[in-house]
């Protein structure tokens, strides 16, 4: 399903939905970000998605981090709460969701960085290699704030 992502755009179509998503911040021990590239609209971004019916938030992120990118993580903390109404992500189905994502951190356990349906490609990137990588303001606000180890989790 294509989606088309809205940032502080007064024209954007109002939103008919929330939905409770995560994105996971997660480094290797070079301290490279895990970054998928997305199928639906070919920006980078942290791992992450829905949560589903049954599961923990957390599980969420350990399970969406696995689908996306082939990775297993452990959640050790809380980047970030993101909240921002005026960023709104609208659908080819009709669906247009108000942004509601907790960033997570997560610990590196295991597991080689593999595509998936939802990632056409998966790296490790260094903080000084991002510029080159076409990322939406949201998810590099989401990335600087996970590198830069804040003592509390941002709220916004």
């Amino acid at each position: 399903m294509a989606r088309i992502e809205h940032f502080n755009n007064p024209n954007a179509p109002k939103p008919n939905s929330i939905v409770v998503a995560v994105t996971v911040f997660v480094q290797d021990d070079q301290g490279r970000v895990l970054l998928i590239q997305r199928t639906d609209n070919g920006l980078w971004a942290l791992p992450g998605g829905a949560q589903d019916f049954g599961e923990y938030i957390t599980e969420t992120a350990v399970r969406e981090t696995r689908e996306e990118s082939g990775v297993d993580i452990e959640v050790v903390g809380v980047v970030g709460i993101y909240t921002n109404p005026k960023h709104v992500v609208e659908y080819s189905d009709g669906e247009v969701r108000q942004q509601f994502s907790i960033c997570f951190r997560g610990r590196y356990v295991g597991g080689e960085p593999a595509t998936s349906d939802e990632s056409s490609a998966v790296q490790w990137v260094a903080r000084d290699d991002l510029e080159r990588l076409s990322m939406h303001p949201s998810m590099r606000l989401r990335v600087d704030h996970g590198f830069e180890r804040r003592n509390e989790p941002y709220i916004g």
